[in-house]
């Protein structure tokens, strides 16, 4: 089985504090993306947010928003991701992760970075929401919602097993909202992580 990956904050949903997205001129469009000849998924009409596949030339709107939500989180000093770093992991030769970004007319109103698992006990691979985060002005009006409900239609087109996600356990506003669209949240599981000397001391030959 995949275990969760590691402890997110406030909720991945329209809690998430941040500055607001940066504006893409009007007019200007990114054509979906395609991973492993797969459609990163349509636009989606959900409430007044547009869902689309982030293409290149949002690479650095999607990084003001992860940072946003580094700084929402308290962990800005682990924030070091580049946005050279950020383009090869999403567009290069072998991409990494996917983003959507909602967007309200031309502000960027969040957005959610999502790649594939794999549960041996099904034999099929499952699709992990990594980031999800929301602008303040977009909060509580359904914009997490609209993200999760694309990201669920991606994870039904690609006969994916689950859909999964990490949730702090304080953050019982978010816990709720996620019971309340129908998720699990599994109290048994917990994340293990090797990262920094200790990854290197462990990849050592002994």
């Amino acid at each position: 089985m995949s275990p969760p990956g590691r402890p997110k904050g406030e909720c991945r949903s329209a809690q998430h504090e941040g500055t607001p997205g940066a504006m893409r001129p009007p007019g200007e469009e990114c054509l979906g993306v395609q991973r492993n000849g797969e459609p990163a998924g349509p636009a989606a009409p959900d409430a007044a947010f547009a869902i689309r596949p982030a293409c290149a030339a949002d690479v650095g709107t999607v990084l003001r928003m992860i940072r946003a939500l580094a700084e929402f989180e308290q962990l800005s000093h682990l924030c070091v991701a580049t946005e050279a770093e950020l383009h090869a992991a999403l567009f290069g030769p072998r991409p990494a992760a996917e983003v959507l970004v909602a967007w309200e007319g031309a502000t960027a109103a969040g957005f959610a970075l999502f790649f594939h698992n794999f549960s041996t006990f099904l034999g099929r691979r499952g699709l992990w929401l990594e980031d999800l985060w929301v602008g303040p002005a977009q909060r509580r009006r359904g914009c997490a919602q609209a993200l999760l409900r694309a990201l669920a239609r991606i994870a039904r087109e690609r006969d994916c097993g689950r859909f999964e996600w990490a949730v702090l356990d304080w953050n019982t506003a978010a816990i709720d909202f996620y019971r309340a669209l129908g998720a699990t949240v599994l109290d048994d599981w917990r994340i293990v992580r090797v990262v920094g000397p200790a990854l290197e001391r462990l990849a050592e030959p002994r």
